[in-house]
């Protein structure tokens, strides 16, 4: 009997577990390199992370049309993966339903780069469990990574703000500094610790 592709991985990947929401840019694949590329680029000079630590890079002086450069066809395809969230990741789809949760929509030169980069970088999330968004506030989980505390504020499950540049004076949710600590977290929900 034919079963379509949805029909496996249903087959394949009974409901039961936890859901973990799990957002990309900031979290697992980092911008920031990036974006000091294209300053230097633009400037001449590379900006010490004292200048920009605590905001974005494009919010530096005469920066703004940075920002830009996200609306590029190729700006997301070739980002550096967060060190060690491939491990990380890997283990919390043993443990959890790892959904890779993304506002791409805001960006939709975006929507393959970041197809791609996921199938290339983290296959055992699959492309049935990509979410390409614009409002997070629809995800329903238990769980969400994200770099942005807006998309925390409404979110109806626990919250885990990831830490970036941008987010580094938010103090309302449970922060994770890196991916060792997001393993810690994951543990200690699971009772493990």
């Amino acid at each position: 009997m034919f079963k379509t592709p949805l029909e496996e991985f249903m087959n394949e990947n009974p409901v039961g577990k936890k859901r973990i929401a799990l957002d990309m840019d900031e979290v697992i694949a980092d911008v920031t390199p990036k974006f000091l590329d294209l300053y230097e680029r633009d400037f001449g000079e590379r900006p010490p992370r004292e200048v920009w630590w605590g905001k974005k890079i494009y919010q530096l002086p005469n920066a703004a049309h940075i920002r830009g450069y996200l609306q590029e066809p190729g700006f997301f395809a070739d980002l550096p993966v967060m060190e060690g969230s491939q491990e990380v990741v890997k283990w919390l789809t043993e443990h959890f339903d790892v959904y890779a949760v993304t506002a791409a929509t805001e960006f939709r030169n975006s929507l393959i780069d970041k197809l791609d980069w996921l199938d290339r970088h983290f296959p055992f999330i699959g492309w049935q469990r990509l979410v390409l968004c614009g409002d997070k506030r629809i995800i329903q989980a238990d769980y969400m990574i994200d770099d942005h505390a807006w998309n925390l504020e409404h979110f109806k499950g626990k919250g885990l703000l990831f830490t970036a540049s941008h987010n580094v004076d938010e103090e309302r949710f449970p922060r994770a500094e890196n991916w060792g600590e997001v393993r810690a977290f994951f543990e200690g929900e699971l009772g493990l610790k």
